[in-house]
């Protein structure tokens, strides 16, 4: 891990930008205190770090609050990376079966998100090598938000994640419902009851086949952009229960 840059946002929190192989990111970190913070790994979608910047920083300075270091990468294909191989003709069939209106085909989805999700888990693994062995950043670690088959496929995967935090919406491929009925951890699952481009029942579905004795549907009525700030402090007070 090379550090980059560093500053200090009004809050206090410190922001630095790092690489990782070549893999672009950022870490939050609150005020130094005796105890190493633990770390949520904030997720987001492939739409490039400069472009989510603006809501990743509000919901890290929201993790610094409650005592949280934070960090996020660069996803396959996003920003300044190599386009994932096939994404863009998945995209384009993807519009297609959108306009028309009828249903996305399965393969549509396959080629859309398992590259993904193949690519990106392993990155957030070693990431998460690099983070932990940082002074002042410590265990359990938490998985917040972004793709939710990303989510999944980590939860399944990666022993140090002890909670997740998932945003029902995004487009899961038919085999990521059996890996989610190997998920474990705590989970508290955000949906938005009227996302104009979710399924609701794939979500409910999903939601249903999670494996987790622990889990929580927090759904609220509105559009994708219309996430109630009640769901984030939800989400908070989740995190703080399960990673403190």
């Amino acid at each position: 891990m090379h550090f980059l840059s560093e500053r200090r946002l009004d809050d206090g929190v410190l922001e630095r930008t790092f690489t990782l192989g070549g893999i672009p990111g950022i870490l939050w970190t609150p005020a130094p205190s005796p105890a190493p913070a633990p770390l949520i790994l904030l997720g987001h979608p492939p739409l490039g770090l400069r472009r989510m910047y603006p809501r990743l920083v509000d919901r890290a300075r929201q993790a610094a609050a409650d005592g949280f270091a934070s960090a996020t990468i660069e996803l396959p294909g996003s920003g300044d990376r190599p386009p994932l191989a096939g994404a863009e003709r998945a995209r384009a069939d993807l519009r297609r079966a959108l306009e028309a209106g009828g249903p996305v085909d399965d393969g549509i989805v396959d080629a859309l998100v398992l590259p993904l999700v193949e690519e990106a888990v392993p990155e957030w693994r070693a990431a998460l090598d690099a983070l932990l062995s940082l002074p002042g950043i410590g265990g359990p670690v938490g998985y917040s938000g972004g793709v939710i088959s990303v989510g999944i496929r980590l939860a399944v995967v990666e022993p140090r994640v002890s909670a997740a935090v998932l945003f029902a919406g995004s487009l899961v491929p038919a085999a990521m419902f059996e890996e989610a009925r190997r998920v474990t951890v705590p989970l508290h699952v955000l949906l938005q009851w009227d996302d104009e481009g979710n399924d609701r029942q794939a979500a409910l579905d999903l939601f249903d086949a999670f494996g987790s004795e622990e889990k929580t549907l927090h759904a609220n009525m509105g559009g994708h952009t219309g996430v109630p700030a009640y769901a984030g402090d939800a989400a908070a007070r989740f995190f703080t229960r399960h990673l403190k």
